[in-house]
């Protein structure tokens, strides 16, 4: 979608411009870099990317640039380009999760399945990121059960029932007010006994500063000891996620970051946040609603996405 990171864009835009425009005159300088950097950094805070990875971003581009000699030859503006993408590369470096799950689930033996508790506040996709993963196993031959163990919040467990239904695999509740790891144990027990190879595991997504959805996580975790944590978090709400990543992170500490509504993201500085400030890779980015609109994320190809149409 031609919107998605605009303002990202944009502001990475001017710069290559710029930049191109005086090394074409002559060699840079510190000064002559310090203003246009001044100007990306506040680009970049404005497409909300974090203040401490926009100013990493920025030095390791002064550091790249200052002295630069390009030969007559050679194409500037390319060079500047290329430049910027090995700094944003080695920014998200970190952020290639390495796993798939299909193939981890297809690994295991079928009496102990692969456990997946979904963190994340109200409203960020959560929902329906886990059905998205129920989806993609299913197609993959895997059926999983699907666990509702928010009993706190009205309405969520029939969302998460009527997604078990359209996609026919198992789903365990419980009443509301129960005990949610209790509905954690039956729902782990419930595929074991029956050779399910996969467990999904919703959770309550109440505000992230209230300190008793800290104690039910920890409780959760104890009692379903998961292969994985997977923080769900929203790119649209921009550097309230790394707030949100930090609580969840210090609770029960996250093992994945699942970025959801990407496709939206006009701004576009969320994915480079998270993976800077938080060091935890980005497994999934959902791009849609629909079932089949979540893709793994690749650092590589999330860099070539920001940087289109910049070298028009």
């Amino acid at each position: 979608m031609p919107m998605v990171f605009s303002r990202l864009q944009r502001a990475l835009k001017n710069f290559v411009e710029t930049v191109t425009k005086t090394i074409s005159t002559k060699e840079l300088s510190e000064e002559d870099v310090e203003p246009i950097l001044e100007e990306l950094l506040i680009g970049l805070i404005e497409s909300e990317v974090a203040y401490d990875v926009a100013q990493k971003l920025t030095e390791d581009l002064k550091q790249r640039l200052v002295g630069a000699r390009i030969p007559r030859t050679a194409d500037v503006k390319k060079h500047v380009i290329d430049v910027l993408r090995d700094v944003l590369l080695e920014t998200m470096r970190e952020g290639a999760a390495g796993i798939d799950l299909v193939e981890e689930v297809r690994e295991r033996p079928p009496s102990q399945p692969l456990k997946l508790v979904f963190l994340g506040v109200n409203g960020v996709g959560k929902t329906t990121t886990i059905a998205k993963i129920a989806y993609m196993l299913k197609r993959a031959s895997v059926t999983p059960v699907i666990v509702a163990a928010d009993t706190f919040r009205a309405g969520a467990q029939e969302q998460l029932r009527k997604h078990a239904e359209v996609l026919d695999v198992p789903f365990v509740g419980g009443r509301y007010g129960a005990d949610p790891a209790s509905v954690v144990f039956d729902g782990i027990r419930y595929a074991e006994a029956r050779g399910y190879r996969a467990v999904l595991i919703d959770t309550a997504g109440r505000m992230h500063t209230d300190v008793n959805l800290v104690e039910e996580l920890r409780k959760i975790v104890r009692v379903g000891n998961p292969d994985y944590k997977l923080l769900v978090v929203d790119a649209l709400t921009g550097n309230d996620a790394i707030e949100q990543a930090r609580f969840f992170d210090d609770a029960v500490r996250v093992d994945f970051v699942i970025l959801t509504k990407v496709d939206a993201d006009v701004k576009g500085g969320a994915a480079l946040s998270v993976v800077a400030t938080l060091r935890k890779p980005i497994l999934y980015i959902g791009t849609g609603q629909r079932y089949e609109d979540l893709e793994p994320f690749d650092p590589r190809s999330y860099v070539d996405r920001i940087l289109s149409g910049i070298s028009t």
